[in-house]
């Protein structure tokens, strides 16, 4: 063999052992693609918080008001604290001649006797909302209430307004009373848990 060919074969095997070396190692990150998948990832947790942030307060802090009018009864669904005592207020101010309190356990009390108001205690079947939402559509075709204003949370008035328009098909106003201010973090992740249940689960009346 020459020498000119000893060269070339020695290039060659050189040239191809670069080439297996290159193959063999990893491609380099690009620090550019890696920065650019923080950034995305970093916005999509932006947009979503903001939008959970939203309906948070459209849906349980602010949600829609109603004008209170006369009606034919006071429909006061059960839970935090100040309820029974607005629901009694708004009898006595005569907004209705009916007022109905549940009562889904024991402990709750039913509010003494209103002049010129009918009292109705109840306890709901399910103790939910749903199962007052299904009471207050069998009194109301019962005794024909054709409007109910009802008592609730600020943060359940949502719900409530969805569960009462799958079981009643009269004019509905919310009166809604905001709970103590330590109940708010709990009651909104509950209502969370509640609307997506009332949304996915049952959606009947």
């Amino acid at each position: 063999m020459s020498l000119g060919q000893t060269e070339t074969t020695s290039q060659a095997e050189t040239t191809s052992q670069a080439e297996n070396r290159d193959q063999q190692l990893p491609d380099r990150p690009d620090p550019g693609h890696a920065r650019r998948r923080r950034m995305t990832l970093l916005l999509a947790l932006g947009v979503s918080g903001l939008v959970f942030l939203v309906a948070t307060d459209r849906l349980f802090i602010h949600p829609r008001p109603d004008s209170l009018a006369p009606a034919d009864a006071i429909v006061m669904f059960a839970g935090s604290p100040g309820r029974l005592e607005h629901a009694v207020g708004l009898a006595r101010a005569g907004y209705a001649p009916t007022l109905a309190v549940s009562m889904p356990t024991a402990n709750d009390p039913c509010p003494p006797p209103i002049p010129n108001v009918e009292v109705i205690c109840f306890a709901p079947d399910p103790l939910t909302t749903q199962g007052e939402s299904r009471w207050t559509a069998i009194a109301a075709a019962r005794y024909g209430w054709k409007s109910v204003i009802v008592v609730t949370a600020t943060t359940q008035t949502t719900r409530a307004r969805i569960r009462l328009a799958r079981c009643y098909s009269g004019k509905v106003l919310m009166s809604p009373v905001p709970p103590p201010r330590n109940m708010w973090p709990y009651m909104i992740a509950y209502e969370w848990a509640a609307m997506g249940k009332a949304l996915v689960f049952q959606r009947g009346c």
